[in-house]
């Protein structure tokens, strides 16, 4: 998966020793017959180092793996995937400072994405020697229709078709009895157009 770098200046005004973290959270809803079910889950978390009363911790590029989840879901009607990253401030009894911030997941990765994250995706980087293939310089023509559909099989599957009546109107013929009769046959010649 790839990894999210994150920044931040934490600085610690309370009496107490707080715990910085970054978390990305995943929110399922589920919607039908006017009803709607929201499940959230915690997918992926990172936490920083303590800091005592009065003291400052700098986050420069602190790396938060998003792990493999399914990609986000924003445009359908019965269902949403969201994600959304936090960061925020665990402070013992007392409440939690938050930033959250929505995050969209996709299905392909953003490799060398910016210069900021390029000491990042080179720790993650893969075995690209596969691209170095070669396609054949000619490929193999396809095969012969009649090799394909023999004269028996074509009689077989193509059932003799009544040739239509004298339709006044176009459209008091069914058309899809006749649609069958063309099913195994080859496609016509550009010569034929």
């Amino acid at each position: 998966g790839e990894a999210i770098p994150i920044y931040a200046e934490i600085e610690n005004c309370s009496s107490r020793l707080i715990v910085p973290k970054a978390a990305i959270f995943q929110t399922q809803t589920y919607l039908a017959s006017g009803k709607t079910k929201t499940f959230r889950q915690m997918v992926a978390n990172v936490r920083g180092n303590h800091i005592a009363s009065g003291s400052t911790d700098t986050w420069n590029g602190k790396t938060l793996k998003i792990p493999p989840v399914s990609p986000s879901i924003l445009d359908c009607c019965i269902i949403r995937v969201e994600y959304s990253l936090a960061v925020y401030i665990h402070i013992p009894g007392a409440k939690k400072l938050m930033i959250e911030m929505p995050l969209v997941i996709g299905t392909i990765p953003c490799i060398g994405f910016s210069s900021r994250n390029s000491s990042i995706t080179s720790q993650f980087s893969m075995d690209m020697s596969w691209l170095a293939l070669t396609m054949p310089e000619h490929p193999e023509a396809p095969p012969n229709y009649a090799d394909v559909v023999s004269e028996e099989e074509f009689s077989r599957h193509v059932p003799a078709y009544p040739p239509p009546l004298d339709c006044e109107e176009q459209l008091c013929c069914p058309v899809f009895a006749y649609i069958q009769e063309f099913r195994f046959q080859p496609p016509p010649l550009y010569s034929e157009v």
